[in-house]
């Protein structure tokens, strides 16, 4: 057993966060700082409630505990692997998902609108009989959007066989297998051809071309495919666009995630009338669009 000047979890965890700071890691992933990762980390290495770091920051640590998390400490810092995939977990505010490297790390700001159920634009969230969700990834808005409107079913896609194996994980996890049927394919191409939805919902790969070549390396640990959105980061929203008035029912909504692309976006769909809803990201991270504006 290695010998070690480690006694207690608040010197393991002030050791973390400074190899974290040094190394100058990105914490894009989940949590926002060094501390945050580190604290995280500990936690979830020792089986501990993720949100009780205080009673036990001067708990004396046993040699293998301290070895098992070194061992986490060492891999986060040289590998350059963020944390979801250490701990095969991620977090959207209540909500705990399986993840591994088949899909990326869930991360959207349209999971802090589900829960107001998109209103006013959708006036009556029990009358919702369909929803689809295109580039589902781990299946986590998915499971999100089959809880908060419950006589909906959802349809939920992918082009990825590997994530779509995640997403059926996740599914079974929280046992809407009945609600939830996941799809292989590209964007609307695989669906039934006559079913129309109340609600699209999607949070699609948007990263331009320029800000790929700038990803810290956290990011190449993430199916590129899901990240890359073409040169203006625009590829997939433009398909997204172009066929959903087909897809939507009368007074269908359109909701799309596209980060920092605002930009890009207005500059895409000069013709389109957006409105931007408002997130921790600000107002730019995530646009609305109706049946009726649709070309």
């Amino acid at each position: 057993m290695m010998q070690t000047p480690f006694q207690t979890l608040r010197d393991v965890l002030r050791y973390a966060v400074t190899r974290f700071s040094r190394a100058e890691l990105s914490f894009g992933h989940g949590s926002a700082s060094a501390y945050d990762e580190a604290a995280y980390l500990m936690l979830h290495t020792l089986r501990l409630p993720l949100d009780t770091l205080e009673p036990f920051l001067d708990a004396r640590l046993l040699p293998d505990e301290i070895e098992s998390l070194l061992n986490v400490i060492e891999r986060r810092t040289v590998e350059r692997v963020p944390a979801a995939y250490l701990t095969n977990e991620a977090w959207l505010g209540d909500y705990r998902f399986y993840v591994d490297t088949r899909v990326i790390v869930p991360r959207s700001f349209i999971a802090e609108l589900i829960p107001e159920q998109f209103q006013p634009w959708i006036a009556d969230p029990d009358a919702v009989a369909h929803v689809l969700e295109l580039c589902t990834g781990s299946g986590c808005l998915a499971i999100m959007l089959a809880q908060v409107f419950p006589n909906a079913q959802v349809d939920a896609v992918d082009l990825s066989a590997d994530a779509l194996q995640v997403a059926a994980r996740n599914v079974k996890d929280y046992q809407l297998q009945d609600q939830v049927t996941l799809h292989q394919s590209d964007l609307y191409d695989a669906l039934p051809p006559a079913r129309k939805f109340d609600l699209i919902v999607s949070n699609p790969p948007y990263v331009n071309a320029q800000s790929m070549k700038a990803l810290p390396p956290e990011y190449l640990h993430e199916p590129q495919m899901a990240l890359a959105g073409g040169d203006d980061g625009m590829d997939l929203v433009r398909q997204i666009i172009a066929g959903a008035r087909s897809r939507l029912t009368e007074r269908g909504v359109l909701v799309v995630e596209i980060g920092n692309e605002r930009e890009n976006v207005e500059a895409a769909f000069p013709q389109l009338e957006l409105t931007w809803l408002s997130t921790s990201a600000g107002d730019d991270a995530v646009f609305l669009v109706t049946a009726d504006q649709l070309p």
